[in-house]
């Protein structure tokens, strides 16, 4: 599905024009050509075990707009991990952007990683943007992925392609969460964006593959408040638990599944094919609780593999 085009420049613009569902929007934004300085963002991450045996970001390389300065160590639950945002200077995803983001833990280290805002996805005209994330865990590596909500406006394209190569004895928490648009701003903007492509898959490090999960949200062609898409609900998250077939059965047996009509939310998990992991998936009208809900699912992940908590979020956040 990937391609590169071939420009002078240390990584390669990874682009989706091959993709079908992007077909229409192949036009050269008037402004900045697609990849151009500023609108192709790098960052590759590297967590390892010092030899203390501290899980520290040994590996850093970043290309504006994507900017991470240095891992810090704020989790009262588990002082010893390793927290980074990644940060934008570019404010939000417009026509043309291109990301790829490539994090990698070593055997047994461990790391959380977030961003540190919303992602925006701004209205466009020409293009699209991309993000390609390639995500590795060695054996017996630990990482949690919770960035914040994407939020797209009225007209905006997107699609990303984030591949997963886990390790038998790893476990990585991977989530998103989608915004059905920027719900106070004038009258509304839910669900008037053009396109959303969104694509999932994991595999062994002996390149195994083990599920894909794609789905494509158009609105012109289904709308997303139709019964059996989004419904009611205005939130969507969606998250990846690939961890050891033992732990996959006890997080499994003590989630809960949930249709709350009045708390407008619910929940609902699935086993993910050759015994890869779990899929959980949490509807609501609003970020905040619907955030809420995958903490205290990522923590029940952690307190299975690690026997601790996730603590709670920051009031600021």
């Amino acid at each position: 599905m990937l391609k590169y085009k071939k420009e002078k420049l240390p990584t390669p613009v990874v682009d989706f024009d091959n993709a079908r569902e992007m077909s229409r929007y192949l036009r050269e934004p008037e402004a900045m050509y697609v990849g151009a300085p500023g609108k192709h963002g790098y960052l590759r991450m590297g967590f390892e075990l010092d030899k203390q045996g501290k899980s520290i970001l040994r590996d850093l390389e970043r290309r504006a707009p994507l900017i991470v300065q240095q891992e810090l160590y704020f989790d009262e639950e588990m002082p010893e991990m390793p927290c980074v945002y990644i940060l934008s200077s570019g404010g939000p995803n417009v026509d043309g952007d291109r990301y790829r983001q490539d994090i990698t833990v070593k055997k047994d280290a461990y790391a959380w990683v977030s961003t540190g805002a919303a992602t925006k996805l701004a209205q466009m005209r020409y293009n699209y943007s991309g993000l390609v994330q390639n995500i590795i865990l060695e054996d017996n590596a630990y990482l949690e992925f919770m960035p914040e909500p994407v939020i797209p406006c009225k007209n905006t394209r997107f699609i990303s392609d984030t591949r997963l190569v886990v390790a038998e004895t790893a476990t990585v928490f991977y989530s998103e969460i989608f915004m059905g648009g920027r719900k106070y701003y004038e009258d509304g903007e839910l669900f008037e964006y053009d396109i959303l492509s969104v694509c999932s898959h994991g595999e062994r490090p002996d390149g195994k593959e083990l599920f894909r999960e794609k789905f494509v949200i158009d609105p012109q062609v289904e709308h997303p408040r139709n019964l059996g898409v989004m419904g009611q609900f205005d939130v969507f998250a969606n998250i990846i638990v690939m961890t050891p077939p033992e732990m996959a059965s006890k997080i499994y047996d003590k989630t809960d599944v949930f249709i709350d009509r009045d708390k407008k939310l619910a929940a609902g998990i699935t086993r993910l094919p050759n015994n890869a992991g779990l899929l959980y998936k949490v509807l609501g009208m609003e970020p905040g609780p619907v955030k809420k809900m995958v903490r205290s699912f990522c923590s029940l992940v952690r307190m299975t593999v690690k026997g601790k908590p996730v603590p709670e979020e920051f009031p600021w956040r």
